[in-house]
């Protein structure tokens, strides 16, 4: 057993098992499955996003930014990622990744990663030594992507605004005005620029494909990838992957039942009048408001796309099994009916230094998503 100083006192601590279950094990299935942030388990409140500092020394000139995601398994259970620098598109260096694991106890998560441990409490999360002094302290943060909710500019076609499923095959749409994956457009478009928002379904118990699957099947041929890949290493077949053929340079997702975008600049594969392909496809994309694609080729369709010909095809949006929902999509062609700029997607400006003394945080934080735009408080 070991001790660990807690904000009450001296709390008995048990070491944990090593057999938390691997976010990539092809298993879990539709048990527990939550569309509603109001409807969810008691390990929700949990997980997320944590942005604060950690000293590696007892003096506050060791203080240095910390991000932490943690990523709830079901059934009490926790995996979690520490950053060094801050949050993936919000300071981290982008070097190592430091795992950790734990489980919910007496109303307290308790993770363990080597030489620190982390105390959660839903809002604050303390990271103290393995001696039990406290090294840091971080607080829960909500971010939100800077293009959400991003109006369509003059000359876009509007295909999902909440009002009807028009422009769409065989759409269903929830009571709260919805789009539910599981439909493809009715117009085809050769090169354009797409916005569009999702919200993936919180499925704890679910692991890998089986975690909220769903993507953008551009032209029916080229997936972006959607799934819960909330704290994973952002690998082939994860969100913002051009599936199973380019990983995303940057894991952009944020957690389960959190609105997220997606803004593609696509440019379709060039053929010769004999039909020989002559130039690839292209694609930028960005995934809440960060590139994580940045004008990639792709030399051919991805996973069961169809194969690849002169003629445009519609855009799907995949139905994986999962409630998957979808708002606020749009199109830009691209072909000169439309006066297009250079800077389509609005970032906003880089936040101000993270501080890395201590403080004193009020609850609870909301700030953009890669920190530039802040909707609350500032967080440190």
């Amino acid at each position: 057993m070991r001790l660990l100083n807690t904000v009450f006192g001296v709390a008995t601590i048990l070491i944990f098992p090593m057999a938390i279950r691997s976010l990539s094990a092809a298993e879990g299935d539709a048990q527990q499955v939550y569309t509603d942030p109001a409807n969810v388990d008691g390990d929700y409140a949990f997980q997320g996003e944590y942005r604060g500092y950690q000293r590696s020394r007892p003096s506050t000139r060791s203080s240095e930014p910390i991000g932490l995601q943690v990523i709830a398994l079901g059934n009490g259970e926790f995996a979690a990622v520490k950053y060094y620098g801050g949050l993936p598109g919000a300071g981290w260096r982008g070097d190592e990744r430091f795992p950790y694991h734990g489980r919910r106890i007496d109303g307290m998560a308790i993770l363990r990663g080597g030489q620190y441990d982390v105390e959660l409490d839903g809002q604050i999360a303390r990271i103290r030594t393995y001696d039990g002094r406290e090294a840091g302290l971080l607080q829960k943060v909500e971010r939100i992507s800077p293009t959400m909710g991003a109006q369509p500019p003059q000359g876009a076609f509007v295909l999902f605004n909440g009002t009807n499923t028009e422009h769409f095959k065989n759409a269903k749409m929830t009571e709260d005005g919805l789009l539910l994956a599981g439909t493809e457009t009715v117009a085809a478009w050769d090169d354009f620029r797409l916005h569009a928002e999702f919200r993936i379904p919180y499925k704890p118990l679910a692991r890998g494909q089986n975690r909220g699957n769903s993507g953008f099947y551009l032209q029916s041929r080229y997936e972006v990838q959607v799934l819960d890949s909330f704290g994973l290493e952002g690998v082939e077949n994860e969100c913002g992957a051009l599936y199973k053929t380019k990983r995303p340079d940057l894991n952009m997702c944020l957690p389960p039942l959190t609105w997220q975008t997606y803004d593609i600049d696509f440019t379709s594969p060039k053929f010769s009048t004999t039909g020989e392909k002559i130039r690839d496809m292209q694609i930028t994309v960005w995934h809440n408001g960060v590139k994580i694609h940045d004008h990639a080729r792709i030399p051919n369709k991805t996973g069961a796309g169809k194969p690849e010909a002169p003629i445009p095809l519609t855009t799907k949006l995949q139905d994986h099994g999962n409630p998957v929902v979808y708002r606020n999509i749009w199109i830009v062609p691209k072909d000169g009916s439309v006066p297009l700029t250079a800077n389509w997607v609005k970032l906003p400006l880089k936040a101000p230094p993270v501080p890395v003394q201590a403080w004193a945080p009020p609850l609870p934080i909301v700030i953009g998503v890669h920190g530039g735009v802040t909707f609350g408080p500032y967080c440190p």
